[in-house]
């Protein structure tokens, strides 16, 4: 069985979906659309930009969101998912490309919520940080004695694949946390260069805002099973899809369980729709060992 993946913010890079938009009439059109949507000319900071214009919050999450999508779109009957899933924002990329969400639709719920993410970022200085070679539950554990000691809040935010873990919060307990890690044998714990605290209580005022904007929004059944990060789960009950997107923003991304999952349910072959190779290593993590399992990259 085949499961297409969607990267999320981080996969960007400068001229990312240029040759697409060149090659392909159907791309070329779907870009235009966007740029028009989004009212700016996004495709010259993708086709051209520096890294730090690409960085932008703003630009980041529609710009990865196309390359995904369009992608998706212009490979035709050969994009044939048994299920799909995404990381973080690239659950919105799934949802549109398994037909859950019309594609101008998931682009302005995307562009909405890069909007609100930034706005929360602003408001409450936080960040996230790396750790690795820790099992779970000793992070987990960190994290609800640092967040007790009342200096801010931190959670898990990413379970990325075995060994490898996102935490997320307020400055000053996710350094606390990083240090106590480190003491409890982490390989590395590593903050990461980011703006916020992604996927944490600290983005509850983004969900909020998101949160009207999805519930305006027309859901569809997917023609395929979605796994969504909040459970790592299979879903295809459009009201459930739904409710699981607007808890995502503050909800941990389950990407793990959610491969693992995939797996059980007979994934044997996956696809990496969109820019990067991130999912691609965190998959061959996550599958180590299972010989049945093949890993691609479409970009």
């Amino acid at each position: 069985m085949k499961a297409f993946v969607f990267p999320g913010q981080g996969a960007q890079y400068s001229g990312m979906g240029k040759n697409l938009y060149e090659s392909n009439e159907t791309a070329k059109e779907l870009f235009e659309k966007a740029n028009e949507i989004l009212g700016f000319r996004i495709t010259d900071i993708m086709f051209e930009g520096t890294a730090e214009e690409l960085k932008q919050t703003k630009v980041t999450q529609p710009a990865v969101f196309l390359h995904s999508v369009i992608n998706a779109i212009c490979m035709g009957e050969e994009f044939n998912p048994d299920m799909v899933g995404g990381h973080s924002l690239g659950e919105f990329s799934a949802l549109a490309a398994a037909g859950a969400l019309k594609f101008e639709d998931a682009l302005k719920l995307v562009h909405a919520r890069a909007l609100a993410m930034q706005k929360a970022c602003e408001a409450a200085p936080s960040t996230m940080a790396a750790i690795i070679g820790l099992d779970d539950e000793v992070v987990e554990k960190i994290c609800a004695e640092v967040s007790a000691q009342g200096n801010g809040v931190v959670v898990p935010a990413n379970y990325n694949c075995p060994g490898q873990l996102v935490i997320s919060g307020n400055i000053e307990a996710v350094n606390a946390a990083c240090e106590k890690l480190n003491e409890a044998g982490a390989r590395r714990a590593l903050v990461l260069p980011v703006g916020g605290a992604f996927h944490s209580p600290l983005m509850q005022p983004a969900k909020d805002e998101l949160q009207a904007a999805i519930e305006k929004t027309e859901f569809q059944t997917p023609k395929c099973p979605v796994y969504q990060n909040v459970d790592g789960k299979a879903h295809t009950d459009a009201a459930e899809i739904k409710q699981n997107l607007i808890a995502q923003l503050t909800a941990s991304v389950r990407w793990t369980q959610e491969v693992q999952n995939m797996i059980a349910a007979g994934a044997t072959e996956f696809m990496e729709c969109g820019p990067g190779r991130a999912l691609q290593g965190m998959i061959g993590k996550i599958a180590k060992g299972n010989a049945d399992v093949t890993i691609k990259g479409i970009e």
